[in-house]
């Protein structure tokens, strides 16, 4: 078993709400916020998407850097800004295969990141360009950098936008997007999370990570292959294995679904081939329904809204299960444990 991994502090920038308690109890009042955007689908029609609103119009690159520093500000705000050089930060973002994924996200965005901040941050600092699952696999380097390399905090980032015009166009025309004409599909976001992790603290109830599973899923979206979640499933049993769980002690669940069928029936099809006991009630929490298909970001939004939930005592039990699945067969879930370590 491996060691547990201590969510400390949040940080969450989304279109309702620009910190983390005010995005997590507008998720928890399931208010949403879309707006119209600038683009026009193929139908003539104005593009409504969850957009975070600033106090200046930023757009493009600048906007992301802007989003990942108000979180991350949030998440440091209780460590001396002179010890933030000393802390690893993991930048989750937009996988390479995104379509329209914005130039600068391998190098650029993290220097411009830390300038903002005024800092630098610890060499072993990367950059984890695998969109909804990122965080899920920041995490996994997290533990290792925590307990086998002996830092005392790690950061990490998640910023993503799918509100541009080459991301727009090609979701639009794989009819993945929800529009007047079709009901199967997202909205799409942007938005910016923080996680400041590290050893959980004695006789201090926190949220901590006790369970990490990655796999991959063959039966893609869009690809002739039937879909079974071979790949979900095996991602939480691995999960499950890593905290000595069954399914049917997790309490409920929180996920990265945004609307699309795929998706609940991938969740779904897991669900059915895990859970080997009965369970009359096994909620499940999507921030995606509130602040939109938010890519990377999602991963920081289910745990800060568990974490809120825990803290404020709505969750319905203490130990979660979290899992999130991208559109090129990466599939990721986290089991989660609230309490006094």
């Amino acid at each position: 078993m491996n060691p547990p991994l201590a969510i400390l502090s949040t940080g969450l920038v989304t279109s309702v709400g620009l910190s983390a308690p005010a995005s997590c109890a507008a998720m928890r009042a399931k208010v949403t916020n879309p707006s119209q955007t600038r683009f026009m689908d193929s139908e003539g029609e104005w593009i409504m998407a969850h957009q975070v609103m600033l106090e200046q119009p930023w757009r493009g690159l600048e906007k992301l850097v802007r989003m990942a520093t108000m979180a991350a500000e949030e998440a440091l705000i209780g460590v001396p800004k002179d010890e933030w050089s000393g802390i690893p930060m993991l930048l989750c973002v937009a996988e390479r295969e995104r379509p329209g994924r914005m130039d600068g996200l391998d190098g650029r965005i993290f220097e411009d990141i830390c300038q903002a901040l005024g800092s630098t941050f610890a060499a072993e600092s990367a950059i984890v360009p695998h969109g909804r699952v990122a965080v899920a696999m920041a995490l996994s380097k997290a533990r290792e950098l925590v307990w086998q390399q002996g830092f005392a905090h790690v950061l990490v980032v998640a910023v993503d936008s799918l509100l541009n015009g080459p991301t727009l166009d090609r979701f639009e025309r794989q009819d993945r997007l929800l529009t007047g004409v079709n009901s199967d599909g997202f909205m799409p976001g942007e938005g910016a999370g923080a996680l400041l992790v590290g050893r959980p603290v004695k006789s201090s109830p926190c949220l901590t990570c006790i369970g990490i599973g990655l796999a991959m899923e063959e039966a893609t979206q869009g690809s002739d292959k039937p879909l079974r979640a071979d790949g979900l499933k095996q991602a939480i049993e691995l999960a499950l294995a890593e905290a000595g769980r069954e399914m049917h002690q997790m309490d409920f669940r929180v996920t990265d679904l945004s609307g699309e069928q795929y998706g609940f029936k991938d969740a779904t099809l897991a669900l059915s081939r895990t859970l080997r006991q009965r369970k009359d009630e096994f909620d499940t929490w999507h921030p995606a329904e509130c602040t939109g298909e938010v890519g990377a970001a999602v991963g920081v939004a289910a745990l800060a809204l568990a974490d809120e939930g825990s803290r404020k005592g709505y969750a319905q039990g203490a130990t979660i299960l979290a899992h999130m699945a991208d559109d090129f067969g990466s599939r990721a879930a986290l089991v989660l444990h609230f309490g006094a370590s």
